[in-house]
């Protein structure tokens, strides 16, 4: 076996990659940072309890977990930033009111969220907390897309579902039942949601049941779904509690973004459940024209920090800023100054100082060292020489492309 191999879906960035990852993520930081999220950094690992307790339970499959020497409990990598930052939230910062704390922060999986992604993601994601208003909700969205926007992205579709309605249909069913037709319903699987209505759905009332078997299809332009969805629910309180308190976000959501540059269109998908214990109310998913698959997600999470001392409202969103770097174009070549290397005292001094004032405005100046090749490529093109004239150490433009220095001035 090869001593360097890297475990399945786990990679390296290499330039201009990494570079390309590390501006996107500054980005992305400013930007929340300029809505008043406030940066945090939390622990790599934390004890196992603390990252699947209360809603945090739907983690616990996807931690790596192992022994801590120092303590002999269970540690595990963290799967996820969210519930680090409830626990900020409720237990180190206590604060009343709004809270809104930003991160972009390494995570780890047990397994891929699919084969094409990787275990160990750079999510990037607001969290806001004390706030039950709709419009809380839908600032998290518009920042979900701004962030894209960000990223490059000109056109993106928002998907939004709603957990509080599944909840209201199934009332009165036990919560492993409830976790069995929640699966089915998010993969979608109308043989397996008929199977469960003929099953442990069917002690609930008849109405409910009609409504349950319409879900797999409920998807489509917002207005609409939700509109057909209110005449199937109609009589049944809680659930149309639930779709009026979807209207109210997707609306706000609509008239945030209608005068942005980014083109946004707006889809309700009943059936996009994920979190069974994580998320209680309205959910959204951003899609891009490059990417099958969603590429950031979010939604509500009210209670998390009940488990760390204060339940707190809660919404935010994360993308995994790897995969979104990867949908990405390549940037271009960054052009670079060449500068030789001079054995005289003097004239390094002078060297020197060209260089620096060089970097001082941004120039990405590299240095031939003694005996040494000097090799372009891996995002940079040497374009300009430094060259000794007369007046001094001079930029001159490069004829053709340079592949090595060859020394001297």
């Amino acid at each position: 076996m090869t001593r360097w191999r890297l475990p399945d879906f786990v990679r390296d960035e290499l330039p201009p990659v990494a570079e390309q990852l590390e501006q996107l993520r500054a980005r992305v930081l400013a930007l929340l940072q300029g809505y008043g999220y406030r940066l945090i950094y939390t622990p790599l690992v934390e004890f196992v309890e603390s990252l699947t307790v209360g809603r945090g339970r739907d983690l616990g499959e996807r931690l790596v977990v192992s022994t801590d020497p120092y303590s002999g409990r269970m540690v595990a990598v963290r799967a996820d930033v969210t519930p680090q930052a409830a626990r900020v939230d409720a237990h180190l910062l206590g604060v009343e009111g709004v809270v809104r704390l930003c991160y972009a922060a390494p995570v780890l999986y047990a397994r891929p969220r699919d084969l094409l992604g990787v275990r160990d993601p750079l999510l990037a994601g607001g969290e806001l907390f004390g706030c039950s208003s709709a419009e809380a909700d839908g600032e998290v969205a518009e920042l979900m897309v701004a962030a894209l926007g960000v990223a490059g992205f000109r056109e993106v579709r928002v998907e939004f579902s709603q957990m509080a309605l599944f909840r209201a249909l199934t009332r009165g069913i036990g919560e492993e039942e409830a976790e069995l037709l929640f699966t089915a319903l998010g993969r979608k699987e109308v043989g397996a949601v008929r199977e469960w209505l003929e099953g442990p759905g069917a002690k609930l009332p008849r109405d409910a049941q009609t409504v349950i078997a319409w879900l797999p299809r409920a998807y489509g332009e917002g207005e609409r779904v939700i509109e057909e969805a209110r005449r199937r629910c109609r009589g049944m309180a809680e659930a149309e509690q639930a779709l009026e308190e979807l209207t109210t976000v997707v609306r706000g959501f609509e008239r945030r973004v209608r005068e942005g540059e980014i083109r946004v269109t707006v889809g309700v998908d009943l059936a996009d459940l994920r979190g069974y214990h994580y998320h209680t109310g309205v959910m959204f998913a951003a899609f891009v024209p490059t990417s099958p698959s969603a590429v950031a997600l979010g939604g509500r999470y009210d209670g998390m920090g009940e488990a760390f001392g204060r339940s707190r409202p809660a919404t935010g969103f994360s993308m995994d800023l790897r995969a979104v770097t990867a949908l990405r174009p390549l940037p271009p070549e960054r052009e670079a100054v060449w500068a030789p290397w001079v054995e005289e005292e003097e004239e390094q001094r002078a060297l020197r100082a060209a260089v620096a004032q060089l970097r001082q405005v941004g120039e990405v100046v590299v240095q031939e060292l003694p005996g040494c090749r000097c090799t372009a490529g891996m995002g940079l093109k040497y374009s300009r020489r430094l060259v000794r004239k007369t007046e001094g150490w001079v930029v001159v433009e490069e004829k053709g492309r340079m592949t090595h220095g060859e020394g001297g001035a």
